[in-house]
């Protein structure tokens, strides 16, 4: 439903406001409202058909709470898409706060601006002009999340059927296995517990097809197929490469690899012992 103004609308900026509750939502519209530059579409809490509806409507810019139906995964899928089959449509997205899983994977989505809730609200109608102008919205913090995102070492891309395969915090995990951090590393690297992190490395080992850390690397490394993994584990100490910040796949492997010698009685779950790697 389109907000009515008894301002003509040819000249006024088309914005979709769209949050995690129905109440959220009308209190962003009314909000929204006020600016008279702004023509205020909106959506249907819990719509099933969000996707065709935004294409009907054609905001130039879509205002979207990071945690619609209280998964963030699906809400960046719905910019993955929006992204991509709507060009003219621009993306801001409304954090809780600034996580940096959240920061990077947004932009990993095509968002074109990031607002965090702590931000003063008069700022957010500022960020909708901006990004309509083809400007990038970010913060200083959010824009430092990113740059170090494009330092990291770069990893396979986890994607199936087109969509994300990982979440970005499983992602991160990955990441951090590739270097070859134990689960108190990983919990202590990404402020989680490490009962938490053991959670996340089943439900990796599920979406990935492995049974084992070492596979997980594989993938994410780019060395080859999980059934190459004996013919890959190196006998000696690897040669150093040029680059010292550069992951080095054999020597991760190694380090990984090497509690998978210690006997144990049978029979075990091969997942649950390498989730409990420590």
């Amino acid at each position: 439903m389109a907000h009515v103004s008894a301002l003509p609308n040819q000249d006024r900026l088309r914005v979709l406001a769209i949050d995690s509750s129905a109440m959220s939502t009308q209190l962003l519209v009314e909000a929204l409202a006020r600016d008279e530059q702004f023509q205020i579409i909106e959506c249907a809490f819990g719509t099933t058909a969000l996707l065709p509806f935004i294409k009907r409507e054609k905001p130039h810019v879509a205002v979207i709470g990071a945690n619609l139906g209280e998964k963030a995964q699906g809400t960046f899928e719905l910019i993955r898409e929006i992204s991509t089959q709507l060009l003219d449509t621009r993306v801001v997205v409304m954090l809780d706060s600034s996580e940096r899983a959240a920061v990077v994977e947004a932009f990993r989505a095509g968002a074109k601006g990031l607002f965090c809730r702590t931000e003063p609200f008069r700022l957010l109608a500022k960020c909708i002009k901006c990004v309509h102008m083809g400007q990038v919205w970010a913060g200083s913090n959010e824009l430092q999340f990113v740059l170090q995102a494009l330092a990291q070492p770069a990893l396979a891309h986890f994607r199936a059927d087109g969509g994300s395969l990982l979440s970005a915090r499983e992602i991160d995990v990955v990441r951090c296995i590739s270097e070859g951090l134990t689960n108190r590393e990983i919990a202590e690297r990404l402020k989680l517990s490490e009962h938490t992190v053991k959670n996340y490395l089943f439900r990796i080992f599920d979406k990935l097809g492995v049974s084992n850390r070492v596979e997980v690397a594989l993938h994410a490394l780019g060395s080859g197929a999980a059934s190459r993994l004996t013919a890959d584990l190196p006998t000696s100490a690897p040669t150093p490469l040029p680059n010292k910040s550069a992951v080095r796949p054999s020597a991760v492997i190694r380090k990984m690899a090497a509690p998978m010698s210690q006997s144990r009685s049978l029979p075990f779950d091969p997942r649950a012992t390498e989730a409990n790697g420590s």
